[in-house]
């Protein structure tokens, strides 16, 4: 066949630049190549020898060209011949690589990276991977330790490189040989021979046994110890912080013999070897957090002392000489252009990399945050200053590290009590802010990008952590011309922040990131501060940015235009009254803005930006559009109708038509409202959630400009989107149908059949609750008041209750859920709160029901309910017979009459106390059998009442409470200590230091029963109890340490709500409580006891007695687990994850429940702390391969297999979570772990699915264990 003229398939090249024979062999070698890519290719033996001989042959051929196209050819061939062919083509190349020729060489080494690049992976079973390796390396080694030449050398050390991060595991056998042949290597004369040596021996430690990386550890700290010269020492204190950035998890132990050496060469004068060991300490800090935490301080003091080290360089000549330049005044325009420069000077790189280790234990050592403030920050700040580029840029990283660490505790910070608040981070930060922002004024003023660049992300930063922190100095105004080359005319006066700024975005040279991170910042700044504080400098700060409005750039576009959209509430704010005159910048707000909305041709999220900040300057300052208003709103009109902005346009829209100024709406209202009302049927939900607010607002706000046809068009779209199916949806159409009513009542006839089926559907649903519930109620209550006889009180209250009586009168059983019963009865309050006159007649209906024998049990307790709600808000004092209809109630035989009578006399007692409370607590004193139900009607009565109202009780019932918190019936006990610890928040000054006394009573029951009450006593909320609360609640936790049993399981009940909805209360006991935690998460022997049972078969024939143990400890252990997975959700920064993961560990041997428990915390700590679970991989592991694998007996019953399988998946969960982990596949435990998963079906198949789960979930796994 013919090559000559065609064009290579491969890359379009013509070949008329070789010679005819290459010419051949190329064309023919691609095609080669090509039909090797194909899957269907078969290779007969012969074939196969003749393939590989050619190509092996071709490698020597003496075009270049030919030699790539045969290497390319060596990848795709590796997986369609046999073992024996891929060992002859790694022989050839190996031998290829030891020859004279330097081209040979080259070609042979890059075949031998594609050959082992195309290896499958050890855990796929595959022998031939293990057997071309060890023939590798066999080789490698050797051409390494004898090897004269360097290149060869070097070569060789990356192949072996490239294979031990790929098959480390697969080279076992070898690692030992591989060890002793690159410890030489790194004394080799060459540095290059040496960098490649650590690089191999960081990959080789990830695999290599327990007793070859003490070898490689020992033999480091000997040579280290003799120091025979400081350029080895150097390469030794690399490879070091090599292998601790590879296997950090198993250098730990070491580090108390290394970290004295290296400290000691710090002081060595040796910048280079000084770089070297501020990269290890670097790495030490965030590959071995726990076994570096004794040495931080010493390391944090020395990263301070040399982020300070400039020996060559006067900073304080500087400084007088910019306070010369301020005195001259016009001097300071004529900087010089002459930089210090020394090539010889590398003490920058000291201080960078002591900036780099000080980011580090900024960013992993939250604990030391107060410290940071007191000793690191200062000094950060004074290095704001530095001349190095890089260094500086370093030194703000580690500075926005210390602010970001600061923003996550501010929420704790908020609920701590005042006394030491000067102590507290944020405290400490708002007193530098003046230093910080002083220093980086200096720096916004140098020509540089990269370190404006700098300044504004940090001062971004501190805006975001320490919202209106800078408001100080945006009006702190200084004397001085404005900054050549603003490009804005000179105002006399300006702060030196938004001198800087107007700088960044007006100077012709900023780059495209200097004007977008400036951007970002005046968007922050612009939010984070009051207007008032940017009023004196719009005039100046404007046209730069109107300006960024018309950049060809998209994203300076899009930026410039959400800092526009900020800039006109600050100009013309219409929350409060302001006396800014905003008119005269409309000018130049709008023309910019309305260009870039009239665009068609441009970026989407260009578009989006335009169209909301064209809507805020319309809501803001439309009063002063005149005659460009509805020419505008007429393009919104044409944005509405297209699918790519009508979702930013309706958002848009809404905001407009909620402004205070009245925009007239009516020339887009006829052509919009049908628009809107077909978005209704989209199935983009943000869109209907959006439209449906609009068109609200729109009903509210423009009623006279709508006609009824327009309403019409909506009202028939809206019974379609009320369901149970999308809560809220059906919340914010019933809140629309409510403004309907309120405002057009007579369109509401119209729809109401469809709509009220379906919303009465929503009543009846068991997943009617919260917001949609409100909105149903807000509804009813307008339908009612527009007295249409459709749809009058009767009627609704007969639509509502209707399945309740007819399933009651027919004599079925009760259809709706328990849920919908409490619906109903809050409709029916509702509807009688809203009709006053018609209430007393339907409270004796609903007595009457309740009296009549004949009715259901459902009937009955619809009725109870619906007193109850009733009840609340009005005075029923006037039913004599009520107080005797409920005690009667109580001896019904159905559980559920009982249950809504106890909080029929509850409620009803919160409408009317004086009457009704006294009579309750005598029921509880003289009624022993009714206690129970009478306890629960006092828990509401507590929980709803204004603590005003249940003041003068107080004593009566602590002192009733008190009689019966030593109950035998835990249930009972639960119930007084609900309210107790809801009624201690009525007066929490005076009640609180009495139920602590109660700790030292004599009777487990009481003391169980106080220190339930205190976890009653917190909410998620502020409350003033809260800084009583923190002040004493180290002597309830004392409780996790009591003798009795079911105390301590309490107790942790009470911790677990404390951690979940206040951390702030316990965070600074953890250190004393939590070894009391975690003792009750030990499995003990003295409570697990065997019961002999008797099982009954068919027809209750004794089959004799058994015996099965049972476990007295396992729900306290169950509490301490689910305290321990709370505490990792909100007090990460204050556990110890080492000793937190030793209780994980003996968890995942643990029963069934606990095992579930610590599956989930296994996953969860994966994504918190993956170094550390790196660490203890082993360990893990084997536990979840037990699981994984354990078979239930032949014969079991049906609850065992599912249990197990529940098990296994939740094991499995797990075993994914731990292979996200970065470097996890590089561990050989979980290697031989991942190969057992693949090699058994039903693993692997389990595997497969819940992969596929995951894969389905938008977030990952999470537990509630509040």
């Amino acid at each position: 066949m013919c090559y000559r003229g065609r064009l290579c398939s491969a890359c379009g090249r013509n070949w008329s630049c070789l010679f005819y024979a290459d010419i051949e062999w190329f064309m023919a070698t691609n095609d080669l190549m090509m039909e090797l890519q194909k899957d269907s290719i078969k290779l007969d033996e012969d074939s196969e020898k003749k393939v590989v001989k050619m190509l092996l042959k071709l490698l020597e051929d003496k075009n270049g060209e030919v030699q790539n196209l045969a290497v390319k050819c060596l990848g795709p061939l590796v997986g369609k011949v046999k073992e024996y062919q891929v060992e002859t083509i790694v022989d050839t190349l190996c031998t290829n690589m030891l020859s004279d020729k330097e081209q040979l060489r080259d070609i042979s080494s890059i075949g031998l990276k594609t050959v082992i690049s195309e290896l499958p992976p050890a855990s796929t079973g595959s022998t031939m991977t293990a057997n071309v390796c060890k023939k590798i390396t066999a080789q490698l080694t050797g051409a390494i330790g004898k090897q004269e030449d360097v290149s060869v050398q070097l070569e060789a050390l990356d192949i072996l490189s490239d294979m031990l991060s790929r098959l480390g595991g697969t080279l076992y056998s070898f690692h030992s040989s591989i060890l002793n042949c690159l410890l030489p290597q790194l004394t080799s004369p060459r540095l290059a021979v040496r960098k490649r040596a650590i690089i191999a021996l960081g990959h080789l430690v990830l695999t290599c046994s327990g007793s070859i990386f003490s070898e490689l550890t020992e033999h480091l700290l000997a040579e280290l110890k003799r120091n025979e010269s400081t350029s080895t020492t150097r390469t030794y204190i690399q490879c070091v912080a090599g292998i601790s950035r590879q296997a950090g998890h198993r250098i730990g132990e070491h580090l108390e013999k290394i970290i004295p050496l290296i400290v000691q060469y710090c002081n060595v004068e040796d910048d280079e070897l000084r770089e070297y060991c501020f990269q290890a300490f670097e790495s030490f800090v965030r590959r071995c957090p726990k076994e570096i935490d004794p040495h931080i301080p010493n390391v944090m003091g020395l990263c301070l002392k040399y982020i300070t080290f400039d020996p060559n360089y006067n900073y304080d000549n500087e400084e007088v000489e910019e306070m010369m330049e301020t005195e001259n005044g016009e001097d300071e325009e004529q900087e010089s252009d002459d930089e210090y420069s020394d090539d010889d000077d590398i003490s920058w790189k000291v201080r960078r990399s002591a900036a780099k280790c000080l980011e580090a234990i900024v960013s992993s050592r939250h604990d030391l945050l107060q410290d940071f403030y007191k000793t690191l920050s200062p000094v950060l700040i004074s290095r704001f200053k530095e001349r190095e580029e890089n260094v500086k840029a370093d030194i703000f990283s580690a500075y926005i590290s210390l602010l970001k660490q600061t923003l996550p505790i501010q929420s704790w910070l908020h609920a701590s009590d005042a006394s030491g608040k000067d102590d507290v981070p944020l405290t400490m930060l708002q007193n530098q802010v003046p230093s910080i922002v002083k220093a980086l004024h200096k720096q916004l003023k140098e020509k540089s990008v990269k370190s404006r660049q700098g300044c504004f992300s940090l001062l971004t930063e501190l805006a975001n952590v320490l919202p209106g922190c800078l408001a100080d100095h945006i009006p702190a105004l200084v004397p001085g011309k404005l900054v050549r080359g603003l490009g804005v005319k000179e105002q006399g006066w300006l702060s030196p922040l938004l001198t800087c700024i107007v700088f960044s975005l007006a100077d012709k040279s900023s780059s495209s990131n200097m004007r977008i991170d400036t951007l970002s910042f005046l968007h922050v700044l612009l939010c984070n501060h009051q207007p008032e504080v940017f009023h004196p400098h719009i005039k100046s700060l404007l046209p730069p940015v109107v300006t960024c409005i018309g950049d060809p750039f998209y994203k300076i576009t899009s930026e410039a235009l959400l800092v526009t959209q900020q800039l006109v509430k600050v100009i013309r704010p219409l929350d409060k009254s302001c006396t800014f005159d905003a008119k005269p910048y409309v000018k130049d707000l709008f023309p910019g803005t309305l260009k870039r909305l009239k665009a068609a041709d441009i970026d989407q999220e260009v578009k989006e930006r335009a169209i909301s900040c064209m809507g805020q300057i319309i809501y803001s300052l439309g009063d002063h559009l005149s005659s460009d208003l509805q020419p505008t709103l007429k393009i919104f009109l044409e944005r509405l109708k297209n699918e790519i902005t009508r979702l930013t346009t309706v958002k848009a829209l809404t905001l407009i038509a909620s402004s205070p100024l009245k925009i007239d709406l009516r020339p887009v209202l006829g052509e919009g409202f049908p628009i809107l009302a077909s978005f209704l049927r989209k199935n983009q939900r943000a869109l209907k959630l959006s439209t449906l607010t609009a068109l609200d607002i729109l009903v509210k706000n423009y009623s006279d400009s709508l006609k009824p046809a327009m309403i019409e068009s909506v009202l028939k779209e809206l019974p379609a989107l009320i369901t149970e199916n999308d809560m809220h949806v059906s919340q914010v159409a019933i809140m629309f149908l409510t403004t309907l009513a309120k405002v057009y009542p007579s369109c509401i006839s119209k729809i109401s059949g469809s709509v009220l089926a379906e919303i009465f559907q929503l009543v009846h649903s068991p997943l009617l609750q919260g917001g949609a519930l409100t909105a149903i109620i807000d509804f009813f209550q307008a339908l009612v008041l527009t007295k249409m006889a459709t749809m009058g009180y009767s009627e609704l209250m007969k639509q509502l209750t209707a399945p309740i009586y007819s399933s009651g009168s027919a004599g079925e059983s009760v259809t709706l859920h328990k849920q919908a019963y409490y619906s109903v009865a809050k409709c029916v309050a509702a509807l009688s709160s809203a009709c006053p006159k018609e209430a007393p007649a339907i409270v004796n209906q609903f007595i009457q029901d309740v009296k009549n024998p004949k009715s259901s049990s459902a009937v009955k307790v619809l009725a109870f309910l619906s007193l109850a709600e009733i009840g609340r808000t009005m005075n029923l004092s006037a039913q004599r017979e009520l107080k005797t209809v409920i005690l009667e109630a109580f001896t019904s035989p159905n559980e559920e009459v009982k249950s809504a009578a106890s909080y029929a006399l509850g409620n009803i007692s919160v409408g009317n106390l004086k009457e009704y409370l006294p009579f309750m607590l005598k029921e509880i004193g003289s009624q022993p059998k009714r206690q129970y139900l009478l306890l629960h009607s006092l828990k509401e009565v507590i929980s709803s009442s204004p603590a005003d109202g249940l003041k003068p009780y107080v004593e009566d019932i602590w002192a009733l409470l008190f009689k019966h918190c030593e109950c035998t019936e835990e249930g009972t006990r639960s119930v007084v200590a609900e309210c107790l610890g809801k009624l201690t928040l009525v007066n929490p000054s005076e009640l609180l230091p009495r139920l602590k006394n109660q700790l030292s009573s004599g009777s487990p029951h009481a003391r169980s029963t106080v220190v339930t009450a205190i976890k009653f006593t917190i909410a998620d909320q502020p409350q003033p109890i809260d800084a009583l609360l923190k002040r004493c609640i180290g002597d309830f936790l004392k409780t996790l340490q009591d003798p009795d049993l079911n105390v301590r399981r309490v107790a942790l009940a009470m911790f677990n709500s404390a951690a979940h909805n206040k951390p702030c209360l316990i965070r600074d006991l953890l250190n004393a409580v939590l070894p009391s935690l975690y003792n009750e998460t030990k499995v003990r022997r003295e409570l697990i006891r065997e019961v002999a049972a008797v099982f009954f078969f068919l027809f209750k024939v004794e089959m004799g007695p058994f015996k099965h143990t049972v476990d007295d400890g396992l729900d306290v252990r169950k509490a301490a687990f689910e305290c321990m997975y709370t505490l990792l959700e909100s007090c990460l920064d204050r556990l110890d994850i080492y000793e937190y993961l030793n209780h994980v560990e003996d968890g995942l041997k643990d029963h069934y429940d606990i095992r579930m428990l610590t599956f989930i915390m296994l996953a969860r700590l994966s994504t918190l702390c993956p170094n550390a679970v790196l660490q203890r991989l082993e360990r893990l592991i084997e536990p979840l391969r037990a699981t994984c694998s354990t078979k239930v007996k032949a014969g079991s019953v049906k609850q065992e297999f599912e249990k197990q399988d529940e098990l296994k998946r939740s094991a499995m969960r797990a075993v994914a979570a731990l292979l996200t982990i970065p470097e996890v596949e590089k561990s050989p435990v979980m290697a031989e772990f991942s190969s057992q998963i693949r090699s058994n079906p039903e693993m692997a198949s389990l595997f497969e699915s819940i992969q596929k789960d995951s894969a389905s979930l938008p977030a990952s796994e999470s537990m509630d264990m509040s």
